[in-house]
């Protein structure tokens, strides 16, 4: 950073995320984070560009601005630049404001002379930042909130190790994100550049693709839809994880331009086996991460992809489950017994002076007619084709016929498609009045929709202004705070 970079970098409101590759949005994420891990954090930035060559020391310490009683964020900055006739760095600003800076660095960072603050420079190169993070928070046992000895190439957070299921399933990426920061780190980007490179305790961090993890991988297609126009298209790898069934770990990565934003997200709650080892992952740059990187804003097209994402589980599941050993549970169909009627139907009676012929040797048998009332149950074939299969059909194994069938067959055939063609009618009126009612309903969605998205819009606006105003006031109450106290005493 150069000198201006660092003053937007150590002060309050600064934002200049406007590209379509930014994962930022307010500018304090920075100061929030660093502020969360420790009470101080110094900063070590160099900048080379148009052969001009500069490098700036900032100190942002919550220790300072209480001890000393101010009402305000002060953030103290010393700024060099390379001068090639004399061979080094010269600074920048008035002797006096760089004393005035230069003192309170020595006298509240880990550094008591600048030939030490300078040497930190040493291994940044030519462009570079190092950011340096001390007196750490404790938790509530008086113990480092973070783990440094526990592993000697990781950073683990003290107390998260929890041990609850098989060795497969604790020493698996899925359960070890949560608490691991070399894991983290590990499948933070989606994809990352031959050049970049993350280094941990003096170890470089391995990149990991959770896709790579899968067996019987699938490419789904998703194109989500707002205000009736296409927004994205967005290609989801689901598979199964190498170790299922062992495992009955599930959920999707999603990323935010190439950023992890919720590492296996659950999206169906299994109470049975359906879904477990199901994994997915995908890129949705059209949903809004909150500030803090670890969620999503809830809005309309978050819940689009959270119930599809459910839909490709469910369908994942049942067509590749018996793949790794399970089998899809069905439902058996009801059957109806032949000596049941159905509801909603009644037997025909045979026309006035209809007689039927018994069986010889059986008279106590009851007749059975060759025209069923089934052959009415497919609207969709037409009576003359029904009439004709039905003058073909014998009457049964008994091998008796029904004289007057023809009359019979006509009376069904006439009756059922003058009341289909009643029926087909009110089924269209129906359908008509539903399709505007839809139509207008659709319209009426879309401009809430319209109107729901300028109103967010308005309120991240303002929710920027706020978490500002905010962060400086928190701190303005603690230097007052620490101010009285030291008054009192």
């Amino acid at each position: 950073m150069d000198p201006q970079a660092m003053r937007h970098c150590m002060g309050f409101g600064f934002s200049d995320k406007k590209s379509d590759s930014a994962i930022g949005r307010y500018g304090n994420g920075f100061k929030t984070s660093t502020m969360r891990l420790g009470a101080d954090v110094i900063v070590f930035s160099r900048h080379s560009k148009n052969q001009t060559l500069t490098q700036s020391i900032g100190l942002l310490s919550y220790t300072y601005l209480t001890r000393t009683g101010h009402d305000r964020i002060v953030v103290p900055i010393l700024d060099y630049e390379f001068k090639a006739s004399a061979g080094e760095f010269k600074p920048l600003q008035d002797r006096e404001h760089f004393i005035s800076s230069l003192s309170i660095l020595l006298e509240w960072s880990p550094f008591s002379t600048e030939a030490e603050l300078l040497q930190q420079f040493d291994d940044v190169g030519p462009h570079g930042t190092k950011v340096i993070i001390y007196n750490m928070w404790l938790n509530s046992d008086a113990k480092l909130e973070l783990d440094f000895d526990s592993v000697a190439e990781d950073i683990l957070i003290e107390g998260s190790i929890k041990k609850t299921g098989s060795k497969i399933v604790n020493d698996h990426i899925a359960s070890r994100f949560s608490y691991s920061l070399r894991v983290y780190l590990s499948i933070l980007y989606l994809r990352i550049p031959e050049t970049f490179k993350i280094i941990l305790r003096g170890k470089v961090v391995e990149h990991h693709n959770v896709a790579d993890d899968l067996m019987h991988p699938q490419y789904i297609l998703y194109k989500p839809q707002a205000a009736g126009s296409e927004e994205a298209v967005v290609v989801t790898t689901i598979g199964f994880l190498k170790e299922a069934p062992k495992v009955n770990l599930h959920g999707f990565c999603v990323y935010h331009k190439n950023r992890l934003i919720m590492p296996f997200w659950q999206v169906i709650s299994y109470s049975s086996s359906r879904g477990r080892g199901v994994v997915g992952v995908l890129e949705a740059n059209f949903v809004e991460p909150t500030h803090n990187k670890q969620d999503f804003e809830k809005t309309v097209l978050l819940q689009k992809l959270e119930n599809r994402l459910k839909e490709m589980t469910v369908e994942y599941w049942s067509c590749h489950c018996v793949l790794i050993g399970y089998q899809v549970n069905k439902k058996p169909r009801l059957q109806i017994p032949q000596n049941v009627q159905p509801a909603g139907r009644q037997a025909l009676s045979p026309p006035p002076g209809f007689q039927a012929v018994f069986p010889q040797g059986n008279s106590t048998s009851l007749p059975r007619f060759s025209a069923k009332p089934v052959l009415l149950e497919k609207r969709k074939e037409h009576p003359d084709s029904v009439a004709s299969a039905a003058s073909k059909r014998k009457v049964g194994n008994d091998g008796f016929t029904v004289p007057g069938q023809n009359r019979v067959e006509q009376f069904i055939h006439g009756s059922a498609s003058q009341s289909q063609d009643i029926e087909t009618v009110k089924l269209m009126e129906k359908n008509k009045n539903l399709r505007a009612k839809c139509l207008d309903h659709k319209v009426r969605s879309q401009n809430l929709e319209v109107k729901a998205m300028n109103l967010r819009s308005e309120l991240e606006n303002v929710k920027s202004e706020y978490e500002r105003l905010m962060v400086e006031l928190q701190a303005l109450d603690l230097v007052k705070g620490e101010h009285r106290r030291n008054v009192n005493t």
